[in-house]
């Protein structure tokens, strides 16, 4: 929320310092996100007045002025038709910086005249949106004095306001918080009770008791609209609120002061009574911001004989708002049931100032009051004839009254208050006290403010006084610590985590923290299902759910090569959301793995750049699969990685034919024109959740190891084999040939050409034999021979010649 320092001062009275005001925010909870200083905008620029003004010799849209600047008379070239001798304006010097571009003035010849300046226009100053002339300021205004200085440029303080502290969502409540901090004196507000003169016209009634319990309304007519006084659209400015007129900038400025929202409809387009009710299923209006919107009947509107007018408590319609030529008006005050505006909200997908207020929760005994503010101003800026109030329903009445012992604030809270600066506190706050003694201990029933709808008990009154108080004055206390060693505190999952995560890192990747949320179309690349898409997402690009780590890294992988990087080793460790059977939510833990452009740069050894290929994202897949606990040497290659991989250049590696533990390969054509991903990419998911726990529990026990007293022993086998064959197929089988004697089994050649038939390929095997007790004999090698070859038959090799 922002506002301007004298906007704040209307309502405390203070000689703070924007700078003390922000500490003091800061200190009791407010978070100040940022200060504007207009008058940093301003500096170079200085009221100075025109002398004469001559034509330009070679221009005929220019003039030649003199300027007085209050110490020296310059030469100014200008093009503004309103320059002329005798105005006074705004003159910006050489080194100032124009806040509407950017641009830094410096001496210069314009068309043959030297120029030292610019005399300036509202736009160009951010003033306004005036840019036919130069400003033209009274005959009295001071020439040389600066004229951030005699503007008056206001501080603006921005504050982050957490969803439950709807009192500072007004000035006022801010202004309540730094009075009861010490920073001033709290002004009270300036309520005036405007009688009316004639009843309403208009009858006003509410058929909708909780969502609406208390709809009050008064007419006034003969108002004259048009534009706000500068003060008002100064303090709206402040706020980031465009002016718009009168009338609304009148019910905007209470609902910024004061939280309190208010709405003021053009009475000619009325027709008949004014009804707070539930919306019929179907129904549709148009709302302010032009755009149309269906309801339903879990929806609550403000609705006349003609139709609906207003979505209650978010937004009002367009065709019965307030206009230049508006004469009477029928001011709306009401109270919406929180729950029901953040639903409706939500339905809509419709934000607005006052959803945010009354979602979060009004003062129900603020309509009386709001309605006589916003009255007064009203008819301070236009005019008019007030009516009689009309009060349909009754908002909540009964304030909430919490038992509360201040020796809480030192138990809960860890600091000394004395009672009597604890009531201070409350007090000043809005709370009212009474104190009662039991058993010698002094208990209190604490009036909660209807503004505090946050206060639910004795905790929360502990909260209010220590912020005040000071959470600087909490002394920390180290937690106490168990004797002995400290037991492991992450889970196997935690764990698991780790070691991938260091791991991949270790091997050069770097890892990339993409969002959970994705673009429609990017996550449906990836998805095998049904996605999960948000109702109220943040924006467009970020709706979906994702179901793979993959768009994500390849989205950032995108954004990397475009701004030059040559070789990328990109990881992600997180969940990825799958919609089970019957909508159920499935969070799995995976790691998404993406290798784009060179391997290798270009080089006098190697020639050309080597792009990455399956092999290496393979490679990198098995060493953090290892890493993980998966049992690699069992793993088997095969087939349907996905539509998203190259058909011919993709794999799964799975622990049996169904449980998969990891994809990958070369991303498909159509996958990477899809994501705008130049050149080749290799890609890769590993499905962590998959991997099988390890059986027993880790122990500390010393593990002894012995190398072998003989030499192993390696024998060579080429196979002829259908072509499209996975050679893996082969290692697995023939490291299994003979368990006792074989250790290793490793391909060294796939050769196809000549010597080899057509659909076949030759693969070379080298086995490792470790003998144990005593060394092979030819007899002992040929039986292993025959076991070797005889596993390779089950799959059709035939050992060559």
């Amino acid at each position: 929320m922002k506002f301007s320092l004298s906007w704040l001062r209307q309502y405390l009275e203070t000689d703070a310092t924007i700078e003390e005001i922000a500490a003091s925010l800061n200190a009791i909870g407010l978070e100040v996100e940022g200060i504007e200083d207009p008058a940093a905008k301003l500096e170079g620029f200085r009221v100075a007045k025109v002398l004469t003004a001559e034509k330009h010799p070679q221009a005929d849209k220019l003039q030649v002025l003199t300027v007085d600047t209050g110490d020296k008379v310059l030469t100014v070239v200008c093009g503004a038709p309103n320059a002329r001798a005798g105005l006074v304006g705004v003159l910006g010097l050489p080194g100032a910086v124009v806040p509407v571009n950017g641009m830094a003035l410096k001496v210069a010849a314009v068309r043959g005249v030297e120029s030292n300046g610019m005399m300036c226009s509202t736009r160009e100053l951010e003033l306004g949106e005036d840019h036919d002339g130069i400003i033209e300021l009274p005959q009295d205004a001071p020439v040389g004095t600066p004229f951030a200085q005699y503007h008056g440029a206001d501080p603006v303080i921005d504050v982050a306001i957490t969803p439950n502290r709807p009192d500072c969502m007004g000035v006022y409540g801010i202004a309540r918080d730094l009075a009861a901090a010490g920073l001033g004196t709290l002004k009270p507000i300036p309520v005036e009770d405007i009688a009316g003169t004639f009843p309403c016209p208009v009858e006003v009634r509410t058929e909708d008791a909780e969502g609406c319990p208390a709809f009050y309304g008064r007419v006034i007519r003969g108002v004259k609209n048009g534009p706000s006084p500068q003060w008002l659209q100064d303090a709206l400015k402040s706020a980031g609120q465009r002016p718009i007129s009168a009338l609304v900038d009148a019910t905007n400025f209470i609902m910024l002061s004061f939280g309190r929202p208010a709405h003021a409809y053009d009475l000619v387009k009325l027709t008949g009574a004014v009804v707070a009710r539930r919306a019929k299923d179907g129904e549709t209006v148009e709302a302010l911001n032009e755009k149309t919107y269906t309801l339903d009947a879990e929806m609550t509107v403000i609705a006349d004989d003609a139709g609906v007018h207003d979505i209650a408590g978010i937004m009002g319609g367009q065709h019965s708002g307030c206009g230049d030529d508006t004469t009477d008006i029928l001011l709306e005050i009401a109270y919406f049931d929180p729950e029901r505006i953040a639903k409706t909200g939500r339905k809509l997908n419709l934000t607005s100032d006052a959803r945010g207020r009354f979602e979060r929760g009004i003062d129900p005994q603020f309509l009386d009051a709001g309605m006589d503010l916003l009255t007064g101003l009203i008819v301070k800026l236009c005019g008019g004839e007030v009516s009689e109030v009309v009060r349909a329903g009754a908002a909540p009445g009964t304030p909430r009254i919490v038992n509360y012992t201040p020796a809480l604030v030192e138990k809960l809270g860890g600091v000394t208050v004395t009672p009597g600066e604890q009531q201070r506190i409350l007090e000043s706050l809005g709370f009212s006290v009474v104190a009662t003694e039991e058993n010698g201990e002094l208990r209190w029933a604490v009036t909660v403010p209807g503004w505090r709808p946050d206060v639910d008990g004795a905790p929360d009154i502990v909260e209010e006084v220590v912020r005040i108080h000071g959470l600087d004055k909490v002394e920390s206390v180290p937690l106490p610590r168990a004797d002995g060693v400290a037991r492991p505190t992450a889970t196997p999952a935690q764990a698991l985590e780790r070691r991938v995560r260091r791991a991949a890192a270790a091997r050069g990747a770097q890892e990339a923290v993409t969002w959970s949320f994705l673009p429609e179309p990017a996550a449906q690349a990836f998805a095998e299902g049904d996605l999960w898409v948000l109702a109220n997402p943040i924006s467009e690009d970020m709706k979906a759910m994702r179901p793979s780590l993959l768009p994500g890294l390849l989205m950032a992988a995108k954004r990397n090569l475009d701004r030059g990087a040559s070789s990328l080793r990109l990881f992600e460790l997180g969940r990825r959301y799958l919609r089970g059977a019957g909508g159920a939510s499935d969070e799995r833990l995976t790691l998404g793995l993406v290798l784009a452009g060179e391997k290798t740069p270009r080089g006098w050894a190697t020639g050309k750049a080597t792009p990455f290929d399956a092999f290496d994202v393979k490679a990198e897949v098995l060493a953090l699969l290892a890493e993980a606990g998966a049992p690699v040497d069992k793993l088997q290659v095969m087939g349907e990685a996905g539509p998203q991989f190259h058909p011919g250049q993709s794999a799964t590696l799975r622990l049996g034919p169904k449980t998969v533990l990891a994809r990958f390969g070369m991303l498909h054509p159509k996958t990477a024109k899809q994501f705008d991903v130049d050149g080749p990419v290799a890609v890769a998911e590993l499905f962590l959740d998959a991997i099988p726990a390890r059986k027993g529990t880790p122990t500390f026990a010393r593990v002894s190891y012995a190398p072998p007293a003989l030499q192993a022993v390696t024998r060579d086998y080429a196979f002829l084999v259908p072509a499209d064959l996975p050679s893996g197929d082969l290692v697995r089988l023939v490291q299994g040939a003979d368990k006792a004697n074989i250790v290793a089994v490793r391909l060294f050649d796939d050769f196809r050409g000549a010597g080899v038939p057509e659909g076949q390929k030759s693969l070379a095997l080298e086995v490792t034999l470790q003998p144990l007790e005593a060394s092979y004999k030819e007899a002992d090698l040929k039986a292993i021979s025959e076991k070797v070859t005889a596993a390779a038959a089950k799959l059709g090799a035939v050992l060559r010649g």
